[in-house]
């Protein structure tokens, strides 16, 4: 929005020469605010464009950040880093989620601790009140983005949006760069603090699964995003050596029907409350999110924070899920 002089209080308090003016109208307009939490190539663009880094600005910056991740079973053996430096929006950072974890866990790609968190979040040259704008491959479309988007959240950083999405990036002619990314910056990301409520680990899962239909429990609604195969049973996990089905109580929503078949995008958000009341999910009670290792998991909470469906408060995912 235009800043006038005859409105501008710096202005009529004689503070800001010509000059000086403009580049408080210019700082103003760089100062970008996505609408939703999903943002659209364009809006990805011009904010970039707005926003762009330069060598001596120590303005908070609006960065794309990669979270390319393939499946341990890819069949073609392709791993996020490789698809990064092939193609990849200008400026991004990448957020792999393979490395940034609990690494004294056995179980794939957990939380990390703040400590490990913040740590990756300075390599990265992220500052906390940079924008971030994460993003999955061409390939898949959306896929991991949302959780290493959640990842962001459940840290606390204050602006996280994902872009919807790379595929359309691609095709819609925005630019991109290849080759190997120039290193960032280290910055001093403080240590922050983690946020249980949007978490839910193993021991509460597994006593909600004892109480599942027991008197008085409470009613929590667990949406699964793995195959319906998998969930079923009749389909093999993607890891060696573990056994198909679900928990008790939880419901099958594979996170495919969440997206256009086409551009792998996320649905808009008339369809997504519609796809959540056709399966007669209930907006006034608690949601679980789960898949196979809590990956595409972040894809319902996103979905569900997108259409704004159910409370905020009542939304968390299940930290490992099925594995």
């Amino acid at each position: 929005m235009p800043i006038s002089t005859s409105t501008s209080p710096l202005w009529r308090r004689g503070a800001l020469r010509p000059s000086a003016l403009q580049y408080y109208r210019t700082s103003i307009l760089q100062r970008h605010a996505f609408s939703s939490y999903f943002v659209t190539p364009k809006e990805l663009n011009d904010a970039i464009s707005t926003n762009a880094p330069t060598a001596i600005s120590t303005a908070p910056k609006v960065v794309p950040i990669c979270a390319a991740w393939f499946m341990p079973n890819d069949p073609e053996k392709r791993t996020g880093l490789e698809v990064f430096k092939k193609k990849r929006i200008p400026t991004a950072r990448f957020f792999d989620i393979d490395e940034i974890k609990d690494s004294e866990s056995p179980y794939p790609h957990m939380l990390p601790t703040c400590e490990a968190f913040a740590d990756a979040m300075s390599k990265l040259g992220v500052k906390r009140d940079d924008d971030l704008v994460v993003y999955d491959t061409e390939e898949l479309g959306l896929f991991s983005a949302p959780r290493v988007a959640w990842t962001m959240r459940v840290y606390g950083h204050p602006k996280v949006h994902v872009l919807n999405n790379f595929r359309l990036w691609v095709k819609e002619g925005y630019p991109v760069e290849t080759g190997p990314p120039v290193v960032p910056n280290i910055t001093k990301y403080s240590v922050p603090s983690y946020n249980t409520d949007m978490v839910v680990k193993f021991p509460e899962m597994k006593t909600i699964g004892y109480d599942y239909g027991k008197e008085g429990s409470e009613e929590i609604q667990i949406l699964d995003a793995r195959s319906k195969g998998r969930w079923e049973g009749v389909e093999p996990e993607p890891r060696p050596g573990l056994k198909s089905g679900h928990m008790p109580g939880s419901t099958s929503l594979p996170f495919q029907e969440l997206l256009d078949p086409e551009t792998k995008a996320l649905k808009p958000r008339e369809e997504l409350r519609k796809i959540f009341e056709e399966r007669h999910l209930d907006p006034n009670k608690p949601f679980i999110t789960t898949c196979g290792t809590g990956v595409t998991a972040a894809i319902i909470e996103a979905a569900l924070k997108e259409a704004d469906y159910g409370s905020e408060d009542d939304r968390r995912l299940y930290d490992g899920s099925w594995t």
